[in-house]
């Protein structure tokens, strides 16, 4: 997203502010051209960036509540701190940047846009991801998940890099269910971490282009050396089944 040049940057002071009144200031000031917006003392408000669909930029100092960008469709949020549960729930188009952690169920969902996490996320990350025509979510984790990683994803894509414990992942059940996309690991998972419906295999010669591409993005939002993040094996996941359960749910 190009940076409107000249554009004052509004500042708001969220300390005390309830989540509702955060909000309904944020889609005034979209409806009214504002394109920058700075968000300090942030302190678990809920629902940040729901639904905007203008071209706004939104850096928020501190730590925001669940569910930051859920339907968001074409903001950049940017987070100077870890980020709660649900982060990018349902996301159609936009970005998520994170100077920190993240929790659980990150990219719920979501349909589109990418989501940028410079060090760990919590459980279910990527779950029921989807993707259609050219819309494909992304999501770049810098360091590790925690188990269901994948689950259910029907599309879209989940990247571990691994920089924090060394390139080790001790996720489980990773990509229980999952019928689409694909996960990039760097470093290694043993066959018993998996569920039953993934496949593992080395990254073919586009595969290797898009983990390029992702990488150098991930370095450029968090000062990494992406060449040096690049050294080592990477690891793709994907599904053996288009529909792992459909004789369950099906005649």
């Amino acid at each position: 997203m190009a940076t409107q040049v000249n554009e004052p940057k509004i500042s708001i002071d969220a300390s005390g502010l309830y989540y509702r009144e955060l909000n309904e200031r944020l889609k005034e000031l979209a409806n009214n051209g504002t394109r920058q917006v700075e968000l300090h003392n942030v302190y678990g408000q809920r629902y940040i960036g729901t639904s905007l669909n203008a071209p706004l930029e939104i850096e928020i100092h501190g730590t925001p509540g669940n569910d930051l960008g859920a339907f968001m469709d074409g903001p950049r949020i940017t987070v100077y701190g870890n980020a709660q549960d649900g982060c990018g729930n349902t996301m159609n188009d936009g970005e998520i940047i994170v100077h920190g952690h993240a929790g659980d169920i990150i990219g719920l969902s979501a349909r589109g846009g990418r989501i940028f996490v410079r060090d760990s996320v919590g459980y279910r990350a990527g779950i029921h991801m989807k993707e259609y025509q050219e819309k494909k979510p992304t999501v770049v984790i810098g360091g590790t998940a925690q188990d269901f990683l994948g689950e259910y994803m029907a599309g879209g894509v989940l990247v571990l890099l691994g920089l924090n414990g060394g390139g080790e992942h001790r996720a489980n059940f990773i990509g229980t269910g999952m019928h689409g996309g694909a996960v990039y690991l760097k470093g290694n998972v043993e066959k018993y971490q998996l569920g039953r419906e993934v496949g593992m295999a080395r990254p073919s010669e586009d595969d290797w282009q898009l983990i390029k591409k992702l990488v150098v993005e991930f370095a450029g939002h968090f000062k990494y050396n992406a060449d040096e993040i690049l050294k080592g094996e990477f690891i793709k996941l994907f599904p053996l089944y288009l529909r792992p359960y459909g004789r369950i749910y099906a005649p």
